[in-house]
């Protein structure tokens, strides 16, 4: 068995397939993104609380009509967030069996050799 992982996505459709050493960038790469979606949730929160700039009909048509855009702007990130969260978790617990299992086969290379 070679030193690879083949990853499925968390909700069951797609995957890849990566070598074991380069896990850690992959799992950065997630990490960027979770920080610039955490970064944008911020916007998001902005744009979800809009105020009217002033009491005139204008200003308030603005506001109903921007604060719905907010909200589902912020409820998409908020899921992406989730998704990336989960994936990133994924990841991790990849890790942790592509080491268990490296530690495992270097154990057992190590028992042959001194039975030779």
């Amino acid at each position: 068995m070679g030193n690879e992982v083949n990853m499925s996505a968390p909700s069951g459709g797609g995957g890849f397939t990566f070598d074991a050493d380069k896990i850690d960038g992959v799992i950065k790469k997630w990490q960027d993104l979770q920080t610039d979606l955490q970064n944008d949730a911020a916007d998001a929160n902005l744009m979800a609380d809009v105020k009217a700039p002033g009491k005139e009909f204008a200003s308030s048509d603005w506001e109903k009509l921007a604060n719905p855009s907010g909200k589902a702007f912020l409820e998409q990130n908020q899921k992406m967030q989730e998704y990336v969260k989960n994936y990133i978790q994924a990841l991790l617990d990849a890790k942790k069996k592509i080491t268990a299992a490296d530690a495992d086969h270097t154990g057992d290379i190590s028992k042959a050799g001194t039975q030779a």
